[in-house]
């Protein structure tokens, strides 16, 4: 039977410290503070934000939220960054996706200045984490590898298989994966037969937005399983990407859902808002 991967747990631990962090901060004047922008009344997007909020107010950053309507228009959104770009009293800004599809997103995260981006969305930020150079890694990616971290799971060698290329988590996961030394390898809507891919996977990382996708027969004994999805069946119970009660049978390590990989997302939003912060103040 496969060794859960505790994310609430670690989450917990990363918090205390990044609270420590935060008083000896403040012990110098300094108050690291995170704002939120939201656009529209997406019903999961508001789960998210209550959650980041309740992080900050445990960890002691401040937290500010702007609530844009769903008329908003793209100038109006690109000033709003702009000023809080420019206000000093904000360390970290976040732009909290999805967004109304007549705005465009990536404008909008490139309009984020780099020293503020704790999100990792900037093309700065995915730019250096490319180059193997010191940077914000995007919350989820960077959870996920503080994970492996965690259980010393060493990926070096590995055969590392990322379900999904999405800009957020696949293809950030990708260069956080090639900097462990694992051998990469992306599936997504267009990969034809994925089972001969995750059949040969040491590791499978699963963010492909579909409920239970990754049965116990596309796995082999002992793969190592983290599964980033979030999906809400019929009757409200969250599942994941991953069949859990099936596959954690072969697995050696697996992430359940809830539980896993959604603290640890948040948990790293606050250490790059504590990092940001330290190094505007440097």
């Amino acid at each position: 039977m496969a060794i859960i991967i505790d994310g609430k747990a670690l989450a917990k631990k990363i918090r205390q410290n990044l609270k420590v962090e935060c008083e000896e901060l403040k012990e110098k004047g300094i108050i690291p503070k995170l704002a939120v922008v939201m656009v529209g009344e997406n019903p999961a997007s508001k789960v998210y934000v209550r959650n980041k909020s309740k992080a900050c107010h445990e960890v002691g950053i401040e937290y500010e939220e702007y609530l844009l309507g769903e008329e908003v228009t793209q100038q109006k959104l690109l000033n709003l960054i702009k000023e809080l770009n420019d206000n000093k009293e904000i360390n970290g800004i976040l732009l909290q996706s999805p967004i109304p599809e007549n705005l465009n997103i990536n404008e909008a995260f490139k309009t984020i200045t780099y020293a503020k981006d704790v999100d990792g969305f900037t093309p700065s930020s995915i730019g250096k984490l490319c180059i193997g150079e010191e940077t914000f890694i995007s919350c989820t990616p960077y959870g996920v590898i503080k994970m492996f971290e965690e259980y010393n799971i060493d990926l070096t060698g590995k055969n590392v298989v990322i379900l999904g290329r999405s800009n957020i988590v696949g293809k950030p996961l990708i260069q956080c994966c090639l900097q462990k030394n694992a051998t990469v390898t992306v599936c997504h809507s267009k990969t034809e037969n994925i089972k001969q891919y995750t059949r040969r996977a040491d590791v499978i990382i699963a963010a492909i937005g579909k409920s239970k996708f990754v049965t116990e027969d596309m796995v082999k004994e002992g793969v190592i399983i983290i599964d980033v999805g979030i999906n809400r069946t019929e009757n409200g119970k969250l599942t994941g990407d991953v069949d859990f009660e099936n596959v954690q049978k072969k697995a050696s390590y697996i992430t359940p859902v809830p539980g896993g990989v959604g603290p640890m997302t948040i948990a790293m939003l606050m250490h790059n808002v504590i990092k940001a912060t330290k190094e505007q103040n440097r």
